[in-house]
């Protein structure tokens, strides 16, 4: 396998962002620092451009949520690919769990890949080095030190144990 695999197509299955839940905040919040940026230029008032500063780094923290034809998470014969992480491949992988997450009044899902070789040695493939451009966008990962993976399974398109049982399918036919 190729070193340099793009993460666009890495092909496999793959799981992208759902469309109608996440457009709507990011567009009012780029709107909103649209209205207060022409605030500040008509009026010359430097307070307005707080609310636009403030507008305009939520929409570019949100962004990644908009590619929804990019593939965030998924799986092919290599391991599993992460968005903007890596591709991990199956044999250091030791266990693949969802755990539900109780905050305030919802229920979270919460994909956890735990490995069970050094991260370096377990990514085939490492995407973690972004463009400057994309370093204070959001992940749609996390890593614990004790070598856990997560990842919140709430704006994807697929529900959390249809993506559970795809992978833990996947993971158990490829190592062996």
């Amino acid at each position: 396998m190729s070193a340099t695999l793009d993460e666009r197509n890495a092909g496999g299955y793959s799981v992208a962002y759902v469309r109608e839940d996440i457009y709507f905040p990011v567009y009012i919040s780029a709107a909103l620092a649209a209205i207060f940026c022409t605030a500040a230029w008509i009026t010359g008032a430097i307070y307005w451009s707080f609310p636009a500063v403030a507008a305009a780094s939520f929409t570019y923290y949100n962004i990644p949520l908009l590619e929804t034809g990019r593939p965030t998470i998924g799986a092919n014969q290599y391991g599993i690919f992460i968005q903007a992480f890596g591709l991990i491949r199956w044999r250091a992988i030791e266990r693949i769990d969802v755990v539900q997450i109780a905050e305030r009044a919802m229920t979270v899902h919460e994909l956890q890949i735990v490995l069970n070789a050094p991260l370096r040695s377990a990514l085939v493939v490492d995407w973690r080095k972004q463009p400057i451009y994309r370093l204070l966008m959001r992940l749609p990962w996390r890593m614990d030190h004790n070598g856990t993976l997560r990842i919140s399974l709430e704006p994807f398109d697929q529900p959390p144990d249809v993506i559970h049982r795809t992978f833990l399918r996947m993971w158990r036919f490829y190592r062996s």
